[in-house]
């Protein structure tokens, strides 16, 4: 249970905090998933792996989320564990034998995706067997532009092999299904109907019915400079692939989004402890929650708390130097910020609720755990 406050100005008021702060807004994340409920066509999944904190579990469970891709045996246990009637699905492609039989002998794990034949072996063996089982095939899919990572260098067989492993599957006793990822951050909806046509040619190849079509994760978040098209867009094309491919009326679509679902409901409170010119040095940086400003090139909508007296109107570009010694712990861009700003006062940074304290390390003993609740807007549109 974290501490509520109305506000972030109500929060440094009680607090005056030294740490970073993670200031959740479930209201945020709660009108991001009523939007992806009422607009997909099926069934929707929560990447745990993009943020696993259990307030922002119980934030999507609160809003309508009941279903939830888990990637590994700590994020199952955590899910069946907070939320016991929530649904889980062992996503990953690649898991170990111990871990399979835990997953379906303690937590009654029945849906498993594979890429490789030995893999649908593993399972089988673990799990005593096909009745009862859904096996998802996961299909690689060309490289798009733009998008943060190519899941689909990493996993993924291709249409010979996945068109044997659904006939394999299906005559082992499963339900299958097929599966694809098209990248994180996505900015491409017709990445997914093509995607799709991929899927209905192993389909037509297998001369297999297919119990379900995941179209994954990839769904994007809108960071400072990104050009995001509408999801309607997204779900456009996924609803005119799933009619291109004659799916079977009662296949059922699913979808994986984790950045789209709270990527806008979670912003972090940093303090400055010096000021060195254009440079200020803030307690957070990327070895904590900020990693994704160099992995992925995530620019970041920032602004400046004061809590006494007023900061100049005249505004100027930062360099933003994480608390680590490492030379490397300083972010890739600049921030425009009050140009009076000094050490004592805070930065929120806004949009972190995707893979910030999901990826943050204890590198040199720093590590932002603090969460608090706030009820008031984002810090906004960005541009």
């Amino acid at each position: 249970m974290s501490r509520e406050f109305a506000d972030v100005p109500a929060m440094l008021r009680a607090l005056t905090p030294s740490y970073p702060v993670f200031c959740l807004r479930p209201h945020v994340i709660a009108e991001a998933a009523r939007r992806f409920l009422e607009l997909f066509p099926g069934r929707v999944l929560y990447a745990v792996k993009c943020n696993p904190h259990p307030l922002v579990l119980r934030a999507l469970y609160d809003a309508g989320i009941r279903h939830f891709d888990t990637a590994s045996l700590p994020e199952i246990a955590l899910v069946r564990e907070s939320l016991p009637d929530a649904a889980c699905y062992f996503m990953h492609p690649v898991k170990g034998r111990a871990v399979i039989g835990t997953a379906s002998r303690v937590y009654n794990i029945d849906t498993y995706v594979v890429d490789h034949p030995k893999e649908l072996e593993k399972i089988l063996d673990q799990t005593g067997g096909g009745e009862g089982l859904t096996i998802f095939v996961r299909i690689v899919t060309p490289p798009v532009e733009g998008t943060f990572y190519h899941l689909a260098a990493k996993f993924g067989a291709d249409v010979d092999q996945a068109t044997a492993m659904l006939r394999e599957a299906k005559s082992r006793g499963c339900q299958v299904g097929i599966a694809f990822h098209v990248g994180s951050q996505c900015l491409s909806p017709e990445a997914y109907g093509n995607a799709i046509d991929l899927a209905g040619q192993v389909v037509e190849q297998a001369k297999v019915e297919i119990h379900a079509l995941d179209v994954g994760g990839g769904f994007p978040a809108k960071y400072v400079g990104t050009n995001m098209p509408p999801l309607e867009e997204y779900m456009h094309a996924i609803e005119g692939g799933a009619k291109r491919i004659k799916l079977r009326r009662d296949c059922v679509l699913m979808c994986e989004p984790g950045r789209a679902l709270v990527a806008a409901g979670v912003s972090l409170v940093a303090q400055v402890q010096l000021r060195k010119d254009d440079t200020l040095y803030i307690n957070d940086g990327i070895y904590g929650a900020l990693s994704e400003t160099v992995q992925g090139g995530v620019k970041l909508p920032a602004r400046m708390w004061r809590l006494r007296g007023e900061h100049s109107r005249e505004y100027m570009d930062f360099a933003l130097s994480g608390p680590t010694c490492d030379s490397l712990d300083i972010l890739p861009y600049k921030t425009p910020l009050p140009a009076d700003i000094e050490e004592g006062d805070w930065i929120e940074i806004d949009c972190l609720g995707a893979y910030s304290n999901a990826n943050a390390t204890r590198f040199n003993g720093f590590y932002p755990e603090t969460w608090i609740t706030v009820h008031d807007h984002p810090i906004g549109h960005v541009k």
